[in-house]
């Protein structure tokens, strides 16, 4: 009997012993923020990929213009025309058909459809003429900041052939000039310009529209560990991180103003500062909490929801209804995409 009396506290101590080296499936499960999104930049004016769908689908440069730049007309530059472009610390002027020829090129594919790189020519073109972005001082950066400007040296024939058959046209509104921006896809609605760059006044021309021939690929997710949500958001809140909170989405679902949430403090910023903060290429942002197999949605008080699928705008939200595949919009298109067929 005594050696089954020892057995008791040895079984006991090997329990401990497995519990004790085990423990991962009692542990809390960590949680990550999960983020589905769409596009690439900001979201305002014309979508390079949307062109190239346009272009691809029969519409010339024209009809694409007309699309994403509400209301407009084409008109001609001032003769002899050049563009004050800043290199580093050193400003150049450049004539503007040579310098619109180093920034087609650089913007898009030279193996593009003409009438997308014609639409960029144009809109190349107006945006250098209406930038300002040094004042005074200059016109426009060489880079992103503005519009990629590489030179001679990134010039094709298939690009500088767009840009010979749009020579010297410019995009205008009410006979002036239009500032025309432009960006790389918009995930199916482009936006308004007073929602896409808080603090800039409503123009007529830029407008949120819809935007039917953007791929697939513009739809993204990204998941994080909450703990590196936390740390691109420090100073945001105080106490323990809790989550974000949208607040206002704009005529397409990118956020125009959210809540930073913590368990002492939160903080309300702007879609383009919640997507700087967090490494993020568009301000189309849906968020959820996922622990183990839940996901949970985050709070939302914008409207807009995504099921599965595209997401589904408010009732009356403007530019939620694009146009049916294989037509394209007939110049001088209205608000929000709807063109005469």
């Amino acid at each position: 009997m005594a050696p089954r009396a020892r057995a008791r506290p040895v079984i006991l101590l090997a329990l401990l012993a497995l519990l004790a080296v085990a423990p991962p499936a009692l542990a809390s499960t960590p949680r990550t923020l999960v983020i589905e999104g769409a596009g690439e930049g900001h979201g305002v004016g014309m979508s390079q990929d949307g062109a190239l769908g346009y272009a691809r689908h029969g519409a010339d440069y024209q009809q694409i213009l007309a699309h994403y730049y509400t209301g407009t007309a084409l008109g001609q530059a001032p003769a002899n025309a050049s563009v004050k472009v800043l290199f580093g610390s050193k400003v150049k002027r450049v004539p503007l058909e040579r310098y619109v020829r180093g920034v087609v090129s650089a913007e898009m594919s030279s193996s593009w459809p003409a009438a997308a790189l014609e639409a960029q020519a144009v809109a190349s073109r107006t945006y250098a003429l209406t930038a300002h972005a040094g004042g005074s001082r200059f016109d426009v950066y060489a880079d992103t900041r503005s519009q990629v400007y590489l030179g001679v040296a990134a010039e094709t024939s298939a690009t500088n052939a767009a840009v010979d058959a749009t020579a010297g046209q410019i995009v205008t509104y009410e006979g002036k000039p239009a500032i025309t921006y432009f960006f790389a896809s918009s995930g199916g609605l482009t936006e308004n310009v007073e929602n896409g760059f808080p603090g800039s006044e409503a123009e007529p021309w830029l407008r949120g529209v819809a935007d039917p021939y953007e791929t697939s690929a513009s739809h993204w997710k990204v998941e994080m560990p909450l703990s590196a949500v936390a740390r691109r958001l420090r100073g945001l809140f105080a106490g323990s991180f809790r989550g974000i909170e949208v607040l206002r989405r704009g005529v397409s679902p990118r956020i125009v103003q959210a809540r930073v949430m913590g368990s002492k403090r939160a903080s309300v910023l702007s879609g383009a500062e919640l997507a700087g903060r967090l490494g993020l290429g568009s301000t189309w942002e849906f968020f959820y909490l996922r622990s183990g197999s839940a996901l949970k949605a985050e709070p939302d008080h914008s409207g807009w929801h995504a099921p599965a699928g595209a997401p589904v705008p408010p009732t009356g939200a403007a530019g939620g209804v694009a146009p049916s595949p294989g037509s394209v919009p007939a110049t001088g298109a209205a608000a929000g995409g709807t063109a005469a067929r």
